[in-house]
């Protein structure tokens, strides 16, 4: 008879410890959940007014710069949107979201013509936002996981509310990687033309927004004909944006 109730009492303290543990996990999971949230809107706010001073990307360059035994050559020089050339922002939106000025952080149609184009076996293409690359580069890290596309997101949807379209683009121009160890377009025209991101011309423009897929392996001076192609793309749609007004 005592056997019975001993053992009716560990199954009853396995069972209770057993709901502690739950219990413990979705507190833990939820106080997780809560400073998450808190401190993404933080730093969403935060940036919304003070210069990004480096990316997740800018790290991750310089760790694979020291492991692969590469001298580490980094330029980064923030400027407000005031003294970054008009040319520079029609570029960028003619180059990577044409409907940058009237979507609200994501463009269904380029996400589904990307996700086909990519079916059939062609060049991976992404069909991400301004505000989609602005999200990932300043607060996440590359990749292509379900994971990181959700929290992409998640910020796309915040800096939209916050930042506004004026401010997403100050800081995609001042933040993105524009050369090998180049971020920003003050940065970028240094390197490339010797000037300041001012003065671009819509050529020098189109120059950098059309290394911008693959920043590292192409030259904004090149005059390959693949660059040369672009560029004069990225010109004749330019002309077509009149005046930018966030």
């Amino acid at each position: 008879m005592a056997t019975k109730i001993t053992a009716k009492k560990s199954k009853s303290s396995k069972t209770h410890n057993s709901e502690t543990f739950k219990r413990k996990v979705t507190r833990f999971l939820f106080k997780a959940m809560l400073w998450f949230f808190g401190l993404s809107i933080f730093f969403v706010v935060l940036y919304k007014f003070v210069p990004v001073p480096f990316t997740p990307l800018m790290v991750i360059r310089t760790i694979e710069n020291k492991a692969a035994g590469k001298e580490n050559y980094f330029s980064h020089d923030w400027e407000p949107i005031e003294n970054i050339s008009t040319n520079l922002q029609k570029a960028v939106i003619a180059s990577e979201d044409g409907t940058f000025l009237t979507h609200n952080g994501f463009d269904f149609t380029a996400m589904q013509k990307a996700y086909k184009n990519n079916e059939r076996g062609r060049r991976i293409k992404g069909g991400s936002t301004i505000s989609q690359q602005t999200a990932k580069n300043v607060f996440l890290w590359q990749g292509r996981s379900y994971l990181r596309k959700g929290l992409e997101a998640y910020f796309t949807v915040l800096i939209e509310l916050i930042w506004g379209k004026e401010r997403i683009m100050e800081v995609y121009l001042n933040s993105i990687e524009m050369g090998n160890g180049i971020y920003g377009a003050q940065a970028a025209t240094q390197h490339w033309y010797r000037k300041d991101a001012t003065s671009l011309t819509k050529m020098q423009a189109a120059g950098i927004a059309a290394i911008l897929p693959n920043p590292r392996k192409y030259s904004a001076t090149s005059s390959s004909s693949y660059i040369n192609n672009r560029k004069a793309k990225i010109v004749r749609i330019m002309r077509h944006i009149g005046k930018i007004e966030y």
